[in-house]
């Protein structure tokens, strides 16, 4: 096993679209919801927080003339409907799953509050966590960081489409080379884009590891939970 008791899960909404141009792949979404269970069955707390870009994004909501603030709001609030889907998913297969937000929705979620989060999380209880910090200017990679860190998380895990930290995209440049780990002063060092910097700073002053990793590779999340070598770690 790896050691790791309770984990936080970070998603992009972008891997929900699975080549669709938006919304939800329903099997993307299965294929996801049975890893997580299979984890969960493993006695291992998860917590998850989910991006919005499948939906909306607050950015691009800037560019196309929106309010910056406005915008935010709105990538909030499709981080929610994210958050349902998955919630929706796990209790299709019988799991309990909580879904807490950061702006009071009472009757769509439950407004965050520690107590109730780690009380769900000792319970074996999946816990969601949507509508970002609650504040604009802030990223979703900085909730989860601002999550990891009041559930105490043993570690952040950021599912993404590719296998680690590279030297370069993977994607573009076929001699990007992977680094099986890294600590937080290097990757600050070698530039690497791995969190926003907010989030970034925040895992490195509350020494909470990192681990990127492919979440679209069927197992991965188990192997990485079993103790195996699986993505870049992140940490002091």
């Amino acid at each position: 096993m790896s050691g790791y008791k309770r984990i936080l899960l970070k998603l992009s909404g972008e891997a929900l679209m699975a080549g669709k141009s938006h919304g939800i792949d329903s099997e993307r979404l299965n294929d996801y919801i049975e890893e997580i269970i299979e984890v969960s069955r493993m006695g291992i707390q998860v917590g998850i927080v989910i991006g919005g870009g499948n939906i909306f994004r607050g950015m691009s909501g800037v560019e196309a003339g929106f309010d910056r603030v406005k915008g935010d709001y709105m990538g909030m609030l499709a981080t929610v409907i994210n958050g349902l889907a998955l919630q929706s998913a796990f209790q299709s297969k019988g799991i309990k799953a909580r879904l807490f937000t950061a702006i009071r929705m009472e009757p769509v979620a439950e407004f965050y509050y520690k107590p109730s989060v780690i009380e769900a999380l000792e319970r074996n209880e999946i816990v969601i966590f949507s509508g970002g910090t609650g504040n604009p200017y802030f990223t979703t990679d900085t909730a989860a960081t601002l999550r990891a860190v009041e559930m105490e998380a043993n570690v952040m895990l950021k599912g993404t489409r590719v296998d680690g930290v590279y030297t370069s995209d993977p994607e573009k440049d076929p001699d990007a080379v992977k680094y099986d780990e890294l600590t937080f002063s290097e990757a600050l060092e070698k530039e690497l884009r791995i969190l926003d910097q907010t989030a970034f700073t925040m895992c490195k002053e509350n020494k909470l590891p990192i681990i990127v990793f492919n979440m679209n590779e069927k197992g991965t999340l188990k192997k990485l939970l079993s103790g195996k070598k699986v993505g870049t770690l992140i940490k002091n």
